[in-house]
């Protein structure tokens, strides 16, 4: 889902770059390499959601200003989405236009179809993670936004994240929908970056360390 600055962040995407399309050859011609990357907000104890499945915590602290704390200069390097049926449900019960312009394919065993009002935006895609990142590369889209609990989980098991942007907002959920799960291998990752945005809410940078 979006993170911690959803509607600021969103309106500010929307006027800032061109409708949903495919990167033209060549601007790929200079993406020599390919990225998978996470860009969310947790608690301090490492939940995405409170176990009401809520993010008005998210607000919590106030940021009169609107700053977007990063997100318009992240998606705008964003070639696509890769997001599973619940934050693609999410997304859309949000009170605000949709809010990206790359494409977004949407993983899922239960969705059978997109709706009809986005359906030139978002698609369902189907196999392995490997295969879905080929279907995806394939039509020379590199620089992938990874989003959602359960994707993000399940693209860490199989060592597929190259980049985490971690916002974390100072409060104790004390449970719900956790952003890390068990592994089967450490993964071992380097701060290339860190912020303070309201004197509150701290922003680290990690690159996967190979």
């Amino acid at each position: 889902m979006l993170p911690l600055i959803i509607k600021s962040a969103s309106l500010s995407v929307s006027s800032s770059i061109s409708p949903t399309h495919y990167p033209s050859q060549k601007n790929h011609e200079r993406i020599m390499n390919k990225k998978n990357s996470v860009f969310i907000a947790t608690s301090l104890d490492g939940y995405i959601a409170d176990k009401k499945g809520g993010m008005d915590w998210l607000h919590s602290i106030p940021n009169p200003n609107n700053d977007d704390m990063g997100y318009v200069e992240f998606i705008k390097e964003i070639d696509a989405l890769i997001m599973g049926r619940k934050t693609f449900e999410t997304v859309l019960g949000f009170d605000v236009e949709w809010p990206y312009n790359q494409a977004v394919f949407v993983l899922s065993n239960k969705l059978k179809e997109i709706p009809d009002t986005h359906k030139d935006k978002a698609f369902l895609i189907k196999g392995t993670l490997i295969e879905i990142l080929d279907q995806i590369h394939e039509k020379g889209l590199n620089r992938l936004y990874v989003d959602g609990g359960t994707t993000i989980r399940s693209f860490l098991k199989e060592d597929l994240i190259d980049e985490m942007v971690l916002t974390t907002i100072p409060i104790l959920l004390g449970g719900g929908s956790s952003l890390f799960g068990e592994l089967p291998n450490e993964l071992k990752f380097e701060l290339i970056g860190a912020k303070t945005y309201a004197n509150q809410i701290t922003q680290n940078h990690y690159r996967r360390k190979r």
